[in-house]
């Protein structure tokens, strides 16, 4: 029974609204920031409130980035972004179902051996194989492409380790039953697995893109041309800039567009990732 406490659901409230200010005003500030000129945010105390500049600054963003850091336009570093992020998540994705699907469904000898080998890789994350990892990509010609900032990233242990338990859940009596209706491995996979695994997918995917969003040391590593900078590793070369450079307006829009793409997926996956973590907890 849940007990109607006015005093404590104020205070509830006023905690949230006291978090999500805190958490808020820094983007609050980016945002005005993206909206003046240069002199305007220099000057003391730089204002509180959106300017008129909100158009030109965004467009200029968009289309010629900051000149002083000598960064590719906002708009193709934002391509590049969403490109890694989607082969990164729709790849993690792909493969972690198929292997999955082996480990649990075909009894093949020391799958469970393979299975920990896979899972152990937890252990060895990214910055610790990240030497070998950039002399393989080196030498089969990947650097600087979308194939060398992907295909590094795209075993997932995790994702293989929650689908293998989803598929546990799955009752004989259906897999039974598929192959009296003549069905084979791939048809039941592709008839029966996948649209049972919608939300569990729906959920590792929002959680991939923003892993893939968020991507730093390895696209610094592999782009030295400035037309396969990822969003993140531009903001990094706008605010590098020395002698006191900086294109602030500038870097806050380019701050505020490296936000959309990631809080969209978010809001209009926020159901589908909701009921596919419960699922998962079962």
């Amino acid at each position: 029974m849940v007990e109607n406490r006015p005093r404590i659901l104020w205070k509830s409230h006023l905690v949230l609204i006291c978090g999500v200010i805190l958490i808020g005003f820094p983007i609050y500030i980016a945002f005005v920031g993206s909206t003046h000129t240069l002199k305007e945010i220099h000057s003391s105390p730089m204002p509180y409130l959106p300017g008129d500049q909100f158009f030109q600054n965004y467009y200029s963003a968009l289309t010629v980035g900051a000149t002083s850091a000598g960064t590719a336009p906002v708009s193709t570093m934002l391509f590049n972004s969403l490109i890694m992020s989607l082969g990164i998540a729709l790849g993690k994705i792909g493969i972690a179902l198929l292997a999955a699907f082996a480990i649990v469904y075909f009894h093949m000898r020391f799958r469970m051996f393979f299975f920990w080998m896979i899972f152990v890789t937890l252990m060895l994350p990214v910055e610790v194989r990240i030497i070998p990892t950039y002399e393989v990509v080196a030498q089969l010609g990947l650097l600087n492409s979308y194939s060398g900032l992907i295909l590094p990233l795209l075993a997932s242990a995790t994702a293989t380790f929650l689908f293998r338990q989803f598929f546990l859940t799955v009752p004989d009596e259906l897999v039974e039953a598929a192959r009296m209706d003549g069905a084979g491995p791939l048809r039941f996979f592709f008839d029966h697995l996948l649209p049972m695994s919608r939300t569990s997918i729906a959920a590792l995917f929002v959680i991939l893109f923003i892993y893939g969003w968020n991507q730093y040391l390895w696209p610094l590593l592999i782009t030295t041309e400035k037309n396969y900078y990822t969003l993140i590793i531009g903001i990094n070369q706008m605010v590098a800039v020395f002698d006191g450079a900086q294109e602030w307006p500038v870097i806050m829009a380019s701050a505020i567009l490296a936000m959309l793409p990631p809080l969209l997926v978010v809001i209009f996956m926020q159901r589908q990732f909701v009921k596919g973590m419960l699922e998962a907890e079962k």
